[in-house]
């Protein structure tokens, strides 16, 4: 989700679904130790609980970031080991790192040893010809020992070579019981799934076998099936539509923002509604407009 869910996507997320937890974009170690701090770690009070997700393969490196999204104020801290990006690639870490299982156990002991708040990991159930059951029990009961209480699975394996990213989401068969198998053997770990995940139904599924569900892309293209979910997960009713837009009109408004950087996360807040089509038509049209948002309602309203 890098360069989706930064903290405009979350603070427009977090006001449909104030009961889920947010995850931050991957963040690189070295982003962090030489590049502008406060642009990648600024965010929302509003937006808790919120994990910073790390990209690296330095113990150190990722001590330090840790103990940065601590001082930030971040509520957990999560080592992605399952991004297949060439870039990732090239800095061997990411979906790389599910072949060294002890290096991400040095990883995680670090951070732990750095910070009181939890250390989690993101992973997939294997990569390349790696997919066997026996390698991503490795992996989990390695890094598990070294004091990981939480792992989030991708349902896919990941192809590091001949397949892009956006293939690594579509291509590999999903396996969820590969998941499923990996709570029922190890139900004092807390397994989180993930992967073409799409509806309020499916993720009640999975809560019957798993401690909980991580929903990315559907979120984005679809955000406000959160609604959906905090109605049936939760038990709280979300602001509407209209609201909620309203509420992103504010936050534009009082604070110094980009009306564009933040109205792109918002396309598909009318999707499959009347009056979607005009909406996202009006906010590409005048993404540079203060008002772009009161603007697009009008339209709406108009139309």
């Amino acid at each position: 989700m890098m360069a989706w869910t930064d903290r405009h996507c979350r603070y427009f997320h977090r006001l449909i679904s104030p009961n889920s937890a947010a995850y931050t974009e991957m963040v690189t170690t070295g982003a962090l130790r030489f590049g502008d701090q406060p642009r990648h770690l600024d965010y929302s009070n509003q937006e808790h609980p919120i994990a910073l997700q790390l990209g690296g393969n330095d113990p150190k490196d990722l001590a330090f970031s840790a103990k940065l999204g601590e001082d930030w104020g971040y509520d957990e801290v999560n080592l992605n080991c399952g991004c297949p990006s060439d870039r990732v690639q090239n800095g061997a870490f990411g979906a790389c790192l599910m072949n060294e299982p002890d290096l991400v156990a040095a990883c995680v002991h670090a951070m732990n040893t750095a910070i009181d708040i939890p250390v989690t990991v993101k992973c997939r159930i294997g990569i390349d010809d790696s997919e066997d059951y026996a390698f991503l029990n490795k992996f989990i009961k390695t890094v598990a020992n070294a004091g990981c209480e939480t792992f989030i699975i991708h349902a896919r394996k990941a192809w590091l070579k001949g397949l892009s990213p956006k293939e690594n989401r579509e291509i590999p068969p999903l396996k969820y019981d590969v998941v499923y198998r990996i709570k029922q053997e190890h139900p004092h770990l807390n397994i989180i799934i993930n992967g073409g995940i799409t509806t309020c139904e499916e993720t009640k599924t999975h809560l019957t076998h798993c401690d909980g569900v991580m929903i990315g892309r559907e979120t984005y293209q679809n955000p406000y099936i959160l609604a959906d979910i905090e109605a049936t997960i939760f038990g709280h009713n979300s602001p509407s539509r209209d609201e909620v837009a309203m509420q992103m009109h504010e936050y534009i408004q009082g604070n110094d923002f980009a009306p564009h950087s933040v109205v792109r996360h918002m396309m598909g807040l009318y999707k499959a509604q009347k009056g979607g089509r005009i909406w996202r038509q009006t906010l590409s049209d005048f993404a540079h407009e203060p008002d772009v948002i009161k603007i697009a309602l009008d339209k709406m309203k108009s139309a």
